[in-house]
């Protein structure tokens, strides 16, 4: 059997490893700017959770406790003005990437199928599609760029990772229409909707782009960044009933289940907006000191009105940009990662401590 490896890209992450090097290499030690890994404490209201639930010897729920289900259809409603949120059309992830990876397979697409996703995208929504032998097409516009008889799963990421783009509500709403006009499933990736800097992220699940349905629509969410959780692997999807159901069908037989322990975690986490509130207070610290050392240092930055990244460039290719960071000691990820249309562009993530922060600003003055 051939190997399924043969049909995925090269991992991106592994190109970095000499400029890794170099950046190690510097006398003060390397600045990481380039995964987003959260780097701040997990919560204490979500370690107490953990170790609460942490005797749990018995199997857990796939479709999650009614606690979890509750505390996310909960979440939906009253953070993201989804009003028609049910605790019966939630189902828990063992992270976003998981699920990103994993739908088309669940969905059974087929190579006469094609998965869309964005120009500049993630790299794991290509992965998904040819982990499942279907095909993956990019798009600046989807209703402008896509053939409507070919596309079965169309991804929307808002946030955008990497450049931080949001789609308003009534570009969402505009796709939307399209999608089910020609019965596309539409799925938003939003695992960044807590991180608005210069604009209140919209949800594909907000009254004023789903017009009251959630038919043809799932929303993906992610605690990584918001509740430091992404060692905890917690992520949720809700939205269309019979999407959920189906999905939850396959998932029972495929033992994709979060933990126990996890799920009350989970639970807390959503209950709790103190720890949200603070965590953002550092990102923005962090962001407003790295986008000012970088546009001190040359560099202009696009979009980035959310997220936990700036999208920035100074008119060379990714990798002189790469290299010559890394020889001060900071480690960025190149745009090319993400699509050629990124070859030009850099992501930087503000997810360093602020002691890191503030050696890159000392770096780049």
């Amino acid at each position: 059997m051939p190997p399924v490896s043969a049909r995925l890209p090269v991992f991106p992450w592994d190109r970095l490893e000499p400029y890794k090097a170099a950046a190690a290499a510097h006398a003060g030690g390397t600045v990481d700017l380039s995964v987003g890994t959260p780097v701040d404490p997990v919560p204490e209201v979500v370690r107490r959770a953990l170790a609460a639930a942490s005797d749990s010897p018995g199997y857990p729920l796939t479709h999650g406790t009614p606690a979890l289900r509750e505390a996310i259809a909960g979440w939906l409603r009253v953070r993201l003005g989804a009003q028609s949120a049910d605790p019966a059309h939630v189902l828990p992830l063992i992270g976003s990437k998981e699920l990103v990876g994993w739908l088309p397979t669940l969905l059974g697409l087929t190579p006469a199928d094609q998965v869309a996703f964005p120009e500049l995208a993630y790299p794991t929504y290509e992965v998904g599609a040819r982990t499942a032998h279907a095909e993956p097409v990019t798009y600046r516009d989807p209703v402008q760029d896509l053939d409507p008889t070919l596309v079965k799963l169309l991804w929307l990421n808002t946030p955008s990772n990497p450049t931080g783009r949001t789609l308003d509500a009534a570009e969402l709403r505009r796709i939307v229409a399209w999608a089910r006009e020609h019965g596309i499933l539409v799925v938003s990736d939003e695992c960044y909707i807590e991180l608005g800097w210069e604009t209140e992220p919209v949800s594909v699940l907000h009254p004023d782009v789903c017009q009251g349905s959630h038919e043809g629509l799932v929303a993906v969410h992610s605690l990584s960044k918001s509740s430091n959780f992404a060692g905890y692997r917690g992520a949720f999807l809700s939205g269309d009933p019979a999407v959920v159901r189906e999905l939850l069908a396959v998932r029972k037989h495929l033992g994709m289940i979060v933990p126990a322990p996890v799920q009350n975690a989970m639970a807390a986490a959503l209950g709790d907006r103190a720890h949200v509130e603070e965590q953002r207070a550092r990102y923005a610290r962090r962001r407003t000191a790295l986008r000012a050392a970088f546009e001190g240092a040359g560099f202009r930055i696009e979009h980035s009105e959310a997220s936990l990244y700036l999208w920035a460039t100074r008119g060379e290719h990714c990798w002189d940009t790469v290299g010559d960071l890394a020889k001060r000691g900071i480690l960025v990820a190149p745009g090319e990662f993400y699509g050629t249309a990124g070859e030009r562009f850099v992501r930087i993530a503000f997810t360093a401590t602020d002691e890191r922060v503030e050696e890159a600003v000392r770096r780049l003055a």
